[in-house]
């Protein structure tokens, strides 16, 4: 036991190599293979990041059109994923819906079969927008609408949310959100999902792992709470009080600060860009920069030398925001892009050995 070192949250613990993705914290850099995230996000497309990391390069013309093909084709759910879904009360939250979802997927389908293979990978990816669109109609008291084959994986979510053709630029605002979030190295969701994946468990099974850690509000539920917060304060004038009241009650100022970053999110750095120009003259978004700037501040003040900046979700949620996605499909939309980084996890631990970390036994012995 003595040469043991307990992080019961295994701080600074390694536990996998991995090629996906580099996370510096300290720096401020999110690598995906050898790609500055922040390019790939202003760059790219959604199915191209994800062919980046699935395959281990980014697409030719032709492995781009055969990637499209094979999404688009692989988007309708079985019905008794529909019939599950119909099943499930409205009062039920996203997140429990969209884990059966997936779970209902492994009867009768291929996306079970050991070891898990990037056709199966894809099949997947394509259904998970699917399902939370089909639910998010079910409880709006609306008929879900099918998904097309002639549009992109992010064009065809928001189409099927909003039921018409979404606009240039809430489409490139959306696929920079959803490319920034497919891959976070080995963060909780992560973990969860490489950890059943090393038992040699299918890969259903897995990405169920990781939606029910995302579904914890530390994980997936921040950039909700950041349009929580923004319109509790409501105005420029309320952000100096209400922020100062926060920090003075020793309470978590959400979308601020972050477990990996001392320095400014890298995702946050590309999604502001983008939020600006969606918003525009938003009051809303104006209000949010606001808020930005005076939490920096106040943090300055309760908490001087400390490196705390805004975080993804705080940009996320101004995203989100413009484009018209209500509050409850943010972490579902989460789980719809870090589907992608899951399952190319999946694919490194199933190769490897079994994850079994040690505990400490720290009760009585018996007499």
């Amino acid at each position: 036991m003595a040469d043991q070192i307990i992080s019961p949250s295994l701080d600074n613990v390694v536990v996998a190599e991995t090629d996906l993705s580099l996370v510096d914290g300290k720096n401020g850099i999110l690598v995906y293979r050898n790609h500055w995230a922040r390019d790939l996000a202003l760059n790219h497309t959604f199915e191209e990041v994800a062919h980046l990391l699935w395959y281990g390069h980014l697409p030719s013309e032709e492995e781009r059109a055969t990637l499209l093909a094979k999404m688009a084709a692989a988007r309708e759910l079985p019905a008794h994923v529909k019939q599950g879904l119909d099943a499930i009360p409205h009062d039920v939250d996203m997140m429990h819906a969209l884990r059966t979802g997936v779970s209902l997927l492994g009867y009768g389908q291929d996306v079970v079969e050991y070891p898990p293979s990037l056709d199966q990978i894809v099949t997947l990816t394509a259904k998970m927008p699917t399902i939370v669109a089909y639910r998010y109609a079910r409880v709006q008291g609306q008929e879900p609408i099918a998904p097309r084959q002639d549009l992109g994986h992010t064009a065809n979510y928001l189409y099927m949310l909003k039921g018409e053709e979404p606009q240039a630029a809430h489409v490139r605002a959306m696929d920079a959100y959803l490319i920034l979030t497919q891959e976070h190295g080995l963060n909780a969701s992560t973990f969860a999902s490489r950890v059943v994946a090393s038992t040699n468990s299918d890969l259903i099974s897995s990405v169920c792992a990781g939606i029910g850690a995302l579904k914890g509000p530390l994980h997936g539920g921040a950039p909700s709470e950041v349009t929580k917060m923004i319109e509790e304060i409501g105005t420029k004038e309320n952000a100096e009080p209400w922020i100062r009241n926060k920090l003075e009650n020793k309470e978590v100022l959400m979308g601020f600060g972050h477990r990996v970053y001392k320095t400014r999110d890298p995702r946050a750095q590309a999604l502001s860009s983008i939020a600006a120009d969606l918003a525009g003259d938003d009051p809303w978004f104006d209000l949010a920069v606001h808020v930005e700037k005076t939490g920096l501040a106040l943090l300055q003040e309760f908490k001087p030398g400390r490196q705390l900046n805004v975080n993804v979700e705080f940009y996320a949620a101004a995203v989100m925001r413009a484009i018209g996605l209500p509050d409850d499909l943010f972490t579902p939309s989460f789980a719809v892009s870090r589907t992608v980084g899951w399952c190319a996890h999946i694919l490194e631990a199933a190769a490897g050995r079994i994850i079994r970390p040690q505990s400490i036994y720290t009760g009585k012995m018996p007499e």
